[in-house]
């Protein structure tokens, strides 16, 4: 695996893998963000996985620039030439409950229709499909979950929504995921999870993270409520 590393600011480094997303990479860095955490300790204020990227952060008083270009380069090597990666945590599937109506999904109709298939067809695609969480970003607890069948690519949309609701669940492009808080947001709502996704009290405050496997599982609208879902 070829990579690049530079200056991200003035105290963070990011390195970027020359390879397309993939479960196997997002491994790598995960392996390699645990490594960085164990060997610099609290002289790493954070550290970021993306879907190629590696960035770490660093106190500029315990670290300088050059020392952790040099362990970066040498340990992403190491890690990524290594024919076994290790998990960075549990690898159990997170099933998530969505339940796939046009009473909490807008564009569930709509885009069924763009896609020249029912609202039947388009669910059970989604809900078979298995995924990977990829990245986390845009808002606490949204993960970017991925690859979508093919059959359910579409954009997003034109003019993002002033207001999604907490619990919407998307997609766009070859991506899909869950809304954890209401917030602004451009993609195609196909269905609603009751499920809490990001919770400060909560340990941990997230539900879903970077390379968990994720399985959406459909439910009724009696099962909906029951967890908590409003119409």
């Amino acid at each position: 695996m070829s990579f690049t590393i530079g200056p991200a600011g003035d105290t963070a480094i990011r390195l970027s893998f020359q390879e397309p997303p993939s479960p196997r990479l997002t491994r790598v860095l995960l392996q390699l963000q645990r490594t960085a955490q164990d060997y610099f300790f609290n002289a790493l204020s954070d550290s970021v996985v993306g879907y190629a990227t590696l960035t770490l952060f660093f106190t500029p008083l315990s670290l300088q620039r050059d020392q952790v270009t040099a362990w970066l380069e040498k340990t992403a090597r190491s890690l990524s030439d290594s024919q076994e990666t290790h998990a960075a945590h549990s690898q159990e599937t997170v099933v998530l409950p969505v339940f796939y109506d046009p009473a909490v999904a807008p564009d569930l109709v709509t885009l069924a229709d763009d896609l020249g298939m029912t609202i039947d067809a388009l669910t059970t695609l989604h809900s078979a499909t298995p995924y990977f969480a990829y990245a986390t970003g845009f808002a606490p607890g949204f993960c970017y979950l991925g690859t979508l069948d093919p059959r359910l690519k579409t954009p997003r949309l034109s003019t993002p929504r002033r207001r999604v609701p907490a619990g919407a669940v998307a997609i766009a492009d070859q991506q899909t995921a869950v809304y954890p808080c209401e917030s602004p947001g451009g993609w195609r709502i196909i269905g609603a999870c009751p499920v809490t996704l990001f919770d400060l009290a909560a340990t941990p405050v997230s539900t879903l993270a970077v390379g968990d496997s994720v399985r959406f599982e459909a439910i009724d609208e009696q099962t909906y409520r029951a967890l908590g879902g409003q119409l």
